[in-house]
């Protein structure tokens, strides 16, 4: 595979895209350890980071769930956190908000390039096994900072991860600031359903969840398991499994889809 041409993110273009959404100020750095960790580092010295958005075109300390690494070449991902009001949502709603951002990435990509993306409860986007993008949700009172990671670019010799994939390899040679301000949009569509209780999104959420309906394993805090099948997502999005005739709800975890050997 040729190496890709990667052009700088456009912010101008990002800013006049998203006039008029809850994204009031949008900035784009050429590298950063961690956008979340930045957006995080506003907030503590007293910047009202709620509509903020960060793209970064290189990420140098970027994270996945418990702290696991992250990195890719400059340019060849969107690597974006936005800081998002949960002013009059209650805390058991906040959940969603690292569903919903999977949902509007797996909508978008859907829309735009007919990917086939789905869902994988609580952080992923796939396209058949493979990762195409991932989300990182991190409270910083009384804003949560949504991050996320999707594969732009990338060539299967530059994968941070083995089983990740990315718009490049499924045939996409994506514009990245077309793509960031369409997504920007998405996000911004699903948080106001969101606020405003739309059952509609729950809906959408499990239309194209690859997790429902599939045998599992949960790896729990405490270092503790349940195995068993992914039978649906709560109101507060936790995910239901059925363990020998049980409904467990999982709120945190890390899950596994298991092949029928594995099962």
């Amino acid at each position: 595979m040729t190496t890709p041409t990667r052009p700088a993110l456009d912010v101008e273009a990002l800013r006049t895209a998203t006039a008029g959404t809850d994204w009031r100020r949008v900035d784009v750095v050429e590298e950063t350890g961690s956008t979340n960790a930045d957006l995080i580092a506003r907030a503590a010295n007293g910047d009202d980071i709620a509509g903020a958005v960060l793209l970064a075109e290189f990420q140098s300390a970027g994270r996945g769930r418990h702290g696991r690494s992250w990195s890719a070449p400059p340019r060849s991902q969107i690597s974006m956190s936005v800081g998002v009001d949960t002013s009059g949502v209650p805390p058991a709603g906040w959940g969603w908000l690292p569903l919903l951002t999977g949902l509007a990435v797996a909508s978008t990509v859907r829309e735009q390039f007919g990917v086939d993306a789905g869902v994988k409860w609580p952080n992923d986007v796939l396209v058949g096994t493979g990762k195409l993008a991932g989300i990182l949700a991190e409270v910083s009172a009384p804003v949560i900072v949504v991050g996320l990671g999707l594969n732009v670019s990338l060539r299967d010799d530059e994968l941070p991860d083995p089983k990740a994939v990315s718009l490049l390899m499924l045939g996409h040679d994506a514009d990245r600031t077309e793509l960031a301000g369409s997504l920007l949009h998405a996000l911004h569509d699903r948080l106001g359903r969101w606020r405003a209780g739309d059952p509609g999104l729950a809906a959408d959420y499990r239309s194209i969840s690859t997790t429902i309906g599939t045998r599992v394993r949960a790896s729990l805090p405490g270092d503790s398991e349940i195995i068993g099948v992914a039978t649906g997502i709560d109101d507060s999005g936790r995910l239901l499994i059925d363990d020998a005739g049980t409904t467990v709800t999982v709120s945190a975890g890390d899950i596994t889809h298991l092949r029928p050997a594995e099962a």
